[in-house]
């Protein structure tokens, strides 16, 4: 019996797909957002820190979802193929990488964390040492973290994404009922914050770990030192460029921060703040795109082309309806979200203006992002990177460094704007362009070739 990626109705099998993941997606975007909420009752310097944390944090995050986005699409790959064996060495390697990855993440932290904040915090050692407090326990107990990148992906790539919910769950619901306890009650401040989200990290490595034992058979791991190399590399064909992608998205970060900095230390923390709020308000869209990858990958194993162009369809249209609703929210009330973080006069003045700027940029992002992950799902790592870097690295910092000249922090945040719109017709003209090349007329090549 065939799995039902590639046999329920696109429309249907986008929304079961992604709904799961929506609701898994806002969770940890919920604690991802409270964290930042408690943090700024401690001090406008704490929540300024989290901002200055987040690029790093977003390095951290690159090499999970590496490895989340090249065993995604190589074990739903696997699975259209009717292969098992390569679906266990694939899961198997993908399992080795997330346990090297966290050894490369805690050697990062002990060798560049305070040098980082030392740079970033501009003397202000307030923030630095709320920051270094924070970013130190998230980088040196990221094995939790890097673990249910795997896990996750396992119940995603299969078709499970029910699943992924109660992973998810066990994590954020975790970390929410863990801050308010260490974080207020102990008096850590943000080491509390810190402490409680790798906490939360573990309890979801672990619910991935027995949730993928007991009802996701359809794929089968192993823990070892002596994975498939062939496995290996497979996984970081396509999941490398992801990664970089995101390591230019933190650069990204680090300049804005940079640049806001010259503004004040509020406009760097209101950016920190927007970036919280792109996570909770985007849950539709990234829950849609990332059920769209292994949609795209099964389908193309099993070589049905135009199942791939309904999903395609169905998910430019269901990621606008998911956006619409929060875009009224952002443009009509800003100051109402920005109360929410214990906004000062100052920070209100500029906070309010930049949520509505982002919020346009996120609404003409969406073309964007359901190419980008479509080309994922065809293995085609390397135009989704080129996308991606321009949409969220090379254009976003071009302009906004030369936006700044005008003196105006509006024009800082139209830069975001600028960068998706001019994107758009690169990605649809990408699109077109792949789907042509890769089902060309000569027919369906053998297993391990496509």
């Amino acid at each position: 019996m065939e799995n039902r990626m590639g046999t329920e109705k696109i429309s249907r099998l986008i929304l079961t797909t992604g709904i799961p993941l929506m609701l898994s997606l806002l969770i940890n975007s919920l604690y991802n957002f409270v964290d930042s909420v408690f943090v700024s009752r401690v001090a406008e310097d704490a929540l300024t820190a989290l901002s200055l944390a987040a690029p790093v944090q977003v390095l951290v995050s690159a090499l999970g979802l590496g490895n989340a986005v090249g065993l995604n699409a190589a074990i739903s790959k696997a699975l259209g193929e009717k292969r098992p064996d390569q679906v266990k060495k694939t899961a198997s390697a993908a399992i080795f990488i997330a346990c090297c990855a966290w050894l490369l993440i805690s050697a990062a932290c002990l060798l560049g964390v305070r040098w980082y904040f030392d740079w970033q915090s501009g003397g202000n050692e307030t923030i630095a040492a709320y920051g270094r407090d924070y970013l130190s326990i998230c980088m040196l107990f990221s094995l939790g973290q890097m673990g249910q990148w795997v896990f996750d992906r396992f119940v995603i790539a299969s078709g499970k994404s029910h699943l992924f919910l109660f992973t998810l769950s066990a994590a954020s619901l975790t970390n929410l009922i863990l801050d308010p306890v260490f974080i207020f009650a102990l008096g850590m401040g943000t080491k509390g914050a810190a402490i409680a989200t790798v906490i939360g990290q573990f309890m979801g490595l672990l619910a991935g770990i027995l949730i993928n034992r007991r009802w996701n058979r359809e794929i089968t791991f192993a823990f070892t030192l002596r994975p498939d190399w062939s496995s290996v590399r497979t996984i970081l064909r396509v999941g490398v460029p992801s990664t970089l992608v995101q390591v230019l998205t933190s650069f990204v970060s680090i300049v804005m921060n940079t640049i806001l900095l010259a503004f004040s230390s509020t406009a760097v923390a209101v950016f920190g703040v927007c970036n919280r709020m792109q996570g909770l308000c985007t849950v539709g869209v990234h829950g849609v795109d990332n059920g769209l990858i292994p949609i795209v990958a099964y389908n193309y194993g099993a070589w049905k082309p135009e199942r791939i162009r309904q999903a395609f369809r169905w998910a430019l249209v269901d990621s606008l309806l998911f956006f619409i609703p929060f875009l009224l929210l952002l443009e009509i009330a800003p100051g109402w979200v920005m109360q929410l973080f214990n906004a000062s006069g100052v920070m209100m003045g500029i906070g309010a203006p930049a949520v509505r700027w982002m919020a346009l940029a996120w609404l003409i992002s969406i073309p964007n992002l359901v190419v980008a992950s479509s080309l994922q799902g065809l293995s085609l790592a390397r135009p989704s990177m080129v996308l991606t870097m321009l949409r969220q690295a090379v254009l976003p910092v071009l302009l906004a460094l030369g936006l700044t000249l005008l003196g105006s922090l509006d024009w800082v945040w139209s830069a975001f704007v600028i960068a998706e719109a001019l994107c758009i017709p690169l990605a649809i003209r990408m699109w077109s362009r792949n789907m042509q090349a890769v089902f060309a007329p000569q027919g369906k090549p053998e297993h391990g070739q496509g």
